[in-house]
């Protein structure tokens, strides 16, 4: 059999945190992108800067940093023993955590792009109309919004599962519990196993390159970086 039931392992442990991940970035990242798309702040910049960080820092300087800060003397890692819930390195909490930081900018900036063409114009007439802010932003803003949603959740899904540098820094490598499917790949390589590593890599080129194909083929897609 090509899949091994930890291959198998990995691949639905992947799923589980990419879901997770995505739907909490979009929690996180609509208010973020709808204040970046809307705001005059002279911290506008600063803001998108430190959003967009993780598009061009290593993996591994952020997945160091956020040990440090989530192990048991950081800010972080403090916080959450207080809470008696213990440290996150090493967990499938900690993986969620260091996946939202990094994947954070492939989220904000399509919810970002979407936000700032719709203009002023539907929200002036919202406004004639007595509807409140929240009323306009889930009437209005959200429905015309929607193309650039699928692509934040898409983009944010696909480079969750992708991801290797920063979970392997978090979470390292547990069976069942932290082993992603990049890890996984990067075991079998190293056990030089690779008849089963090239199952995986194909299946994740494969993956990798429909949800572009799907994305690039739609007249309304547009990238969501700057």
């Amino acid at each position: 059999m090509p899949l091994t039931s930890a291959d198998f392992s990995a691949i639905w442990l992947t799923i589980q945190l990419a879901t997770l991940t995505t739907l909490l970035l979009l929690l996180i990242a609509t208010p973020i992108a709808w204040w970046l798309a809307r705001t005059a702040s002279p911290l506008r910049g600063a803001v998108g800067a430190l959003v967009a960080l993780p598009l061009v820092l290593p993996p591994t300087v952020i997945g160091f940093y956020l040990l440090v800060s989530m192990g048991p003397h950081g800010p972080i890692g403090q916080l959450t023993q207080s809470l008696g819930l213990g440290t996150l390195p090493f967990t499938f909490a900690g993986l969620v955590v260091g996946s939202m930081f990094y994947s954070l900018p492939f989220v904000v900036q399509p919810l970002q792009h979407a936000f700032a063409a719709i203009g002023a114009r539907p929200l002036e007439v919202a406004a004639t109309l007595r509807a409140g802010p929240w009323d306009t932003f889930f009437s209005v803003v959200l429905p015309l919004a929607k193309p650039g949603v699928i692509t934040a959740s898409v983009l944010g899904f696909a480079h969750t599962v992708g991801e290797f540098g920063v979970v392997l820094m978090i979470g390292g490598n547990i069976p069942e519990k932290t082993r992603v499917v990049s890890v996984q790949i990067y075991d079998h390589v190293e056990a030089m196993e690779y008849a089963q590593a090239h199952w995986l890599a194909a299946g994740m080129l494969v993956f990798s390159f429909l949800i572009l194909l799907v994305l690039y083929s739609s007249k309304r897609f547009r990238p969501g970086w700057s």
